[in-house]
C-alpha cells in the first residue's frame, strides 16, 4: 500500500527524491507512489516523462486516481524503453493480431468439425450407426433400386 510520507520508511527518501538528489519532505507528491524499494520505477518514469511532468500530472489528478495514474505511467515508461517507437501500443497491436489469428483458427476448426459431423451423419444408417453397404445407400429403407 502507498504511504503518505517519506518518514514511514525510517527517514529514507522516496525513490524520486533519492534519484533527484533532493530532500524528501512530508508533503512530497512522489513519496506515496515511488517507495525507496522501487528505484527503477521512478527512474524509468523520469527518463520518459520527466519529473516535472509527472509532478504536474499527480497534482491535476484526483487523489483517489493517483495510484492508477502512476501505475499507468510506469507501465508506459517500461514499454517505451523496450520499444521506443510504439511503446505499449506495439504490445497491444501484437495481442490484437494474436486474438484475430486465434479467432480465425477457431472458425476454421468449427467449420472442420461441422464438415466432419455432416460427413459422419451422411455415411451412417439408422441401423446402429454402421456405414451402409451394397445398393442404394439410403436411410430407413429408401432407394433400393425400385425392388
Amino acid at each position: 500500500m502507498a504511504s503518505s510520507s517519506c518518514t514511514s520508511y525510517a527517514n529514507s527518501p522516496c525513490a524520486a527524491c533519492k534519484f533527484l538528489r533532493r530532500k524528501c519532505t512530508s508533503d512530497c507528491v512522489f513519496a506515496p507512489y515511488f517507495p525507496p524499494e522501487e528505484p527503477t520505477k521512478f527512474a524509468n518514469v523520469h527518463r520518459i516523462f520527466g519529473a516535472s511532468n509527472v509532478s504536474k500530472i499527480l497534482q491535476e489528478v484526483e487523489p483517489h486516481q493517483r495510484e492508477d495514474a502512476v501505475n499507468s505511467l510506469a507501465y508506459e515508461a517500461e514499454a517505451r524503453l523496450k520499444d521506443p517507437v510504439y511503446g505499449c501500443v506495439g504490445a497491444i497491436s501484437i495481442l490484437q493480431r494474436q486474438v484475430i489469428r486465434l479467432q480465425r483458427e477457431l472458425e476454421e476448426t468449427n467449420a472442420d468439425l461441422m464438415r466432419y459431423a455432416s460427413c459422419f451423419g451422411a455415411e451412417t444408417t439408422s441401423f446402429g450407426g454402421r456405414k451402409s453397404g451394397g445398393r442404394g445407400g439410403g436411410r430407413d429403407g429408401e432407394g433400393y433400386g425400385g425392388y
